[in-house]
């Protein structure tokens, strides 16, 4: 088995693409591959990073930690979600080459990245959907991040963002849809059969899909950084939109961190379905926080 599952995730990129080439046939658009890449979009270095911001989460609340450091015992969940990437396939992602708008207005029918000035975040229980960044002003940040920001804001939760500049492109919610669901429906019948030699490759081709269609030299067959770092903060986008419904559900939030780790305090199963499909959670571990040393 540890020998099969060597094999096909070797064949996971691969095999991946050509599912994508099989799930855009018929499609209404005809996406670019390898438009030109944008200055802010290249690495600065071989091992380097670029501009954008995608939002990774790394929070924890600092009034309950407070309270734990004071000798209270807090009893604690910690929830993983499942397959985060294979569900931030779902997001607005731009269709052709990225071109420059000044305007400052967000069209919701393209998508791209922006440079933005974000408003400041004044709540203490819940963290800031920008992640763990602590440096002031101006930043760059993907489609998902600058969505999730202004769905925030249409919640009053804070003020919407500036928008100094934008590179974008016609975009469409559904690129990757066929993609996904071909992928969801076979990690769901894999499971259901448990068959967990299927779940290792669906799980290598989603996340090598995602993590090499950058500038990555193990794909060559797509160079979209764009759709990686919007991909990428789209799941971490995901993981904040769980903890603010806990929020509105009456748990606290404890910590947040990654992809798909949320800690609560409370009853958590009426408000989180239990299970391994992609619209429910599973329970890692429960915990004392505080209390005496």
């Amino acid at each position: 088995m540890e020998a099969a599952q060597a094999e096909l995730i070797k064949m996971a990129i691969p095999d991946v693409m050509t599912l994508l080439k099989a799930s855009r046939v018929g499609g209404r658009y005809e996406h670019s591959e390898f438009p030109p890449t944008q200055e802010i979009l290249r690495k600065k270095s071989q091992k380097g990073a670029d501009e954008i911001w995608e939002g990774r989460p790394k929070w924890r609340n600092p009034e309950l930690f407070a309270a734990a450091k004071r000798g209270e015992e807090i009893e604690v969940t910690a929830l993983d979600m499942n397959a985060a990437y294979l569900s931030a396939l779902k997001c607005w992602l731009p269709i052709g080459r990225l071109v420059e708008d000044t305007s400052g207005i967000h069209d919701p029918k393209k998508a791209g990245v922006h440079l933005i000035t974000p408003a400041a975040w004044d709540h203490t229980d819940l963290p800031n959907p920008l992640g763990n960044r602590m440096e002031p002003g101006e930043l760059w940040v993907g489609e998902s991040t600058l969505r999730l920001l202004l769905d925030c804001a249409r919640q009053g939760l804070a003020d919407a963002p500036v928008i100094h500049r934008s590179l974008v492109s016609g975009a469409s919610e559904a690129l990757l849809e066929k993609l996904r669901r071909a992928l969801a429906e076979s990690r769901r019948t894999a499971l259901a059969e448990g068959d967990e030699l299927t779940v290792a490759y669906v799980k290598a081709m989603y996340s090598k899909f995602v993590s090499t269609i950058g500038e990555s030299s193990a794909n060559r067959e797509l160079r979209r950084p764009d759709w990686m770092h919007i991909i990428r903060a789209k799941a971490f986008a995901n993981l904040w939109m769980k903890a603010d419904k806990a929020r509105k559900a009456g748990l606290q939030v404890v910590e947040i961190s990654g992809t798909d780790e949320l800690h609560v305090v409370g009853d958590w199963r009426p408000v989180f379905p239990e299970g391994r499909d992609l619209n429910q959670v599973k329970e890692k571990a429960t915990y004392i926080l505080g209390g005496k040393r």
